[in-house]
């Protein structure tokens, strides 16, 4: 059924068949023998070289466990386009990184006036992803599904409003 249809289509359609998925909007598909397997290892490389963190010492967590950050922060002004550019590059890479998000949502606060404080956190995070490129998602062939949920409250935790974040 499915030769049918591609057939019909490239008839009415011009297309290409370029067979399995290996690459996607920067995200790289590869099928193993214990599943998929998707990464974005080629898109960390390009954001660590757009931002000059290419040769940057690798670090093993993204975020300081317990840092707060503040709207008020003492810290000089930087360009917020700058930095915008950054986060937004940081956020793509979520796609398959879930072990940053929570250091991507942190700095995702403060894209309006930036200061060296949240320029810092997000340099640590380009560190961390320097020495984890190949990291990535992989589903897994198995007729066994458990699906586990995790939460954490921080009750009034965000320095500025003393709204919670769940």
């Amino acid at each position: 059924m499915f030769g049918e249809f591609k057939e019909a289509m490239t008839k009415k359609f011009e297309m290409t068949d370029i067979e399995l998925m290996t690459y996607y909007l920067s995200i790289e598909v590869n099928r193993r023998e214990d599943g998929i397997f998707i990464s974005q290892e080629g898109y960390a490389k390009e954001i660590l070289k757009k931002f000059k963190m290419n040769n940057s010492k690798s670090i093993n967590t993204p975020v300081i466990n317990g840092v707060k950050l503040s709207k008020h922060d003492e810290g000089e002004k930087i360009d917020p386009t700058f930095f915008k550019s950054l986060v937004g590059s940081l956020r793509y890479l979520t796609c398959t990184r879930p072990d940053i998000l929570y250091g991507v949502r942190l700095v995702s606060h403060y894209m309006e006036a930036p200061t060296t404080t949240h320029l810092k956190i997000a340099k640590r995070i380009l560190r961390y992803i320097k020495g984890t490129t190949y990291f990535g998602l992989l589903y897994s062939t198995s007729n066994y599904f458990k699906l586990e949920g995790y939460s954490a409250n921080d009750w009034g935790g965000d320095m500025n409003d003393r709204k919670s974040t769940t």
